[in-house]
């Protein structure tokens, strides 16, 4: 059974995760949602399986978990994370190609995290063009990111997905008499939901626990009856653990509405990925500004301490 279960993260971890660069909540957040969204979107463009980016989400939320949000460039610590666990699957990635996909994400022409009431932007080749230098460039960050995030993680790169899970307990229950397509369609969409979670749900319940969750809530969405007994024991869930999931699992979509509309993903002037230099620059406009000395009381208080010099130096 090892082979359906994950490292969960220990609440020292959890609770410590504050403390390694001070950020607001709601700034990590985020950073952490557009991070993860960045990650899904160069893997739909290197059109990798599903498995292998919900597994470089896994990775980066455990390498977050040790390293400091604001230690290096969020697109790189991406960008590392997916071509490290495309290396171990059975779908590796050019560099060249890795490099394309996050030039082009990363460039004023993509439509990443755009608005949707703004036009399109114009695709402009130009915008995502790489020369030999920022490619060799980019190239060498991504493999000292992937040595670091390596180490970090003690070279555990395992990752239990329940996707797999979710489907082999719908199956056992015969889908719940309902439209397999369907429901299952609708219980891996919560899978995959929540790897965006700010909570971290895929580190803290193991796999078990979310394929039930997710089960769960399309039930209730597309209408399905569920047995009337504590079904979700049979897969050794809590109804304590079952509750915190669903509920943290259906507010998930509110929550991301929210960061893009009054957040702070809404409030930015334009759209794509956040970085350092951005939020470096919202931590100086959130600092309380001094507040300017009066002149005159500047040039007493110099006087005085001219007298005081003097009158040292005397005696």
């Amino acid at each position: 059974m090892a082979h359906m279960t994950n490292p969960l993260a220990t609440p020292d971890q959890i609770f410590h995760r504050n403390s390694l660069d001070s950020l607001p909540v709601e700034l990590r957040d985020a950073i952490f949602l557009s991070t993860q969204c960045l990650t899904q979107a160069a893997g739909i463009l290197l059109q990798f399986p599903q498995s292998v980016t919900a597994q470089a989400n896994v990775l980066l939320a455990r390498f977050w978990l040790i390293e400091p949000m604001m230690s290096h460039e969020f697109s790189d610590v991406s960008a590392a994370t997916l071509y490290l666990t495309a290396k171990i699957s059975p779908c590796p990635c050019t560099p060249r190609d890795l490099s394309n996909v996050y030039a082009y994400l990363l460039s004023p022409s993509s439509t990443f995290l755009s608005s949707p009431s703004n036009h399109p932007p114009k695709n402009i080749p130009r915008d995502y063009y790489q020369s030999e230098t920022a490619y060799h460039a980019f190239h060498s960050r991504v493999l000292s990111l992937e040595h670091l995030i390596l180490c970090s993680l003690s070279f555990d790169t395992t990752v239990s997905l329940p996707h797999p899970l979710a489907i082999t307990y719908l199956q056992s229950m015969d889908f719940l008499h309902f439209p397999k397509e369907k429901i299952t369609r609708r219980a891996v969409e919560y899978l995959n939901s929540a790897l965006l979670s700010p909570q971290m749900l895929y580190l803290t319940t193991q796999p078990n626990g979310l394929a039930v969750a997710a089960i769960y809530n399309a039930a209730k969405d597309v209408g399905a009856k569920m047995p009337e007994c504590e079904w979700w024991e049979v897969f050794d869930v809590d109804r304590e653990d079952l509750g915190f999931l669903v509920v943290g699992m259906r507010s998930l979509e509110g929550w991301v509405e929210s960061m893009r509309g009054d957040g702070v993903l809404g409030r930015r002037k334009g759209g794509g990925m956040i970085t350092r230099k951005e939020v470096r620059a919202i931590l100086g406009s959130d600092r309380p500004k001094e507040k300017e000395e009066d002149p005159e009381l500047a040039m007493a208080r110099r006087m005085d301490e001219k007298m005081k010099e003097i009158e040292g130096s005397a005696a």
